[in-house]
């Protein structure tokens, strides 16, 4: 299989990249040059939002089975190079998100769930759920439905993660302490770690899937009070976690989702986007969702190599809680 990865130095695109590696595929990398190309893939070096930043991939003579595309910012900048790729490549997966419902999707929501309205192929940035709509009417105008897979991903965790999350919670408790814990520790997650994402889409390619796909895991694959035992385990067991009531956590202002990652209360909307989506389709279609215990020491173990400092995108705000709230709060009682 031949690969051209729009991106591919980074999180979702590098571990793209490195799974086609691993089955041997033919890969192309199209990226600015910020970071190198994991070895083994050809370099094509251009900047999608640039004048005539799609040069390098316009005079190059390939042709691919398969384009992946992980662009979030102006819907044009995914319509100009499915545009450009239409007749080079036999199939585009754009990976799109479970932001594109309208607000605010019901418990269980599946694939043909209401999308935001507002979003254009043609558009320059505006907001995420309105460009990542945008990216896959791109994508379809240019590859069609039967050519084209739009896959809807929710929370990605795993190596390589440059927005913060689970990172910060590795870093939180491997200074230990006593701990914030969001509770209820039996609140059900969904997220989707970023090889098994990969090689979903790369099993995708092969077996020329198409149409839409909300991509996590199955709700209830992992909790929250697996998710930081695991965080503790592997950071060296010296955190303490204080579970404390959801209530309690947003009457001190505490903002879910950010300044506590990946936990939001249950019984919200917010909890209802986030992680409770049908993924029967795609679990019908080959995802297979590693222990939440592997992705964590996994994290961990990428972290330590890194010296403990994650990369950040600059493009998205940080992620976690201050430490002098976070005393506060347990000062007050909460937590057990």
């Amino acid at each position: 299989m031949r690969l051209l990865m729009l991106g591919g130095t980074e999180f979702v695109g590098r571990a793209v990249v490195e799974a086609a590696l691993g089955r041997g595929w033919d890969v192309t990398v199209f990226h600015r040059g910020r970071h190198e190309a994991p070895p083994g893939a050809r370099s094509l070096l251009g900047d999608r939002t640039a004048p005539g930043g799609l040069s390098a991939l316009a005079d190059d003579p390939g042709e691919w089975d398969v384009v992946v595309d992980t662009w979030s910012a102006a819907p044009s900048a995914v319509r100009d190079t499915a545009r450009l790729l239409r007749g080079r490549a036999g199939r585009y997966v754009y990976v799109s998100s479970c932001s594109v419902y309208a607000w605010a999707p019901p418990a269980g929501y599946g694939e043909d769930a209401p999308v935001v309205e507002g979003a254009s192929a043609d558009a320059e940035q505006t907001a995420y759920p309105q460009d990542k709509r945008g990216g896959e009417l791109a994508v379809l105008d240019a590859f069609s439905a039967d050519r084209s897979v739009l896959v809807r991903s929710g929370l990605i965790l795993g190596p390589y993660e440059n927005i913060g999350r689970l990172p910060w919670w590795l870093g939180r408790t491997a200074r230990g302490g006593p701990v914030l814990a969001p509770g209820p520790r039996e609140l059900p997650l969904q997220y989707v770690d970023v090889r098994d994402l990969a090689g979903w889409i790369l099993h995708a390619a092969e077996q020329e899937l198409s149409g839409p796909y909300n991509l996590v895991s199955p709700q209830g694959h992992a909790t929250m009070g697996a998710l930081l035992d695991a965080c503790a385990r592997v950071t060296g067991g010296t955190a303490e976690l204080r579970w404390t009531e959801p209530e309690v956590i947003l009457e001190a202002g505490i903002e879910p989702w950010t300044e506590l990652p990946v936990w939001v209360p249950p019984g919200s909307d917010l909890h209802d986007a986030l992680h409770s989506a049908d993924v029967s389709r795609a679990v019908r279609a080959g995802l297979v969702c590693r222990p939440v215990e592997e992705t964590v020491a996994d994290t961990w173990r990428w972290l330590q190599d890194l010296g403990g400092v994650a990369p950040q995108r600059p493009d998205r705000p940080r992620s976690g809680l201050d430490a002098e709230v976070e005393a506060k709060v347990l000062a007050s009682g909460a937590g057990a």
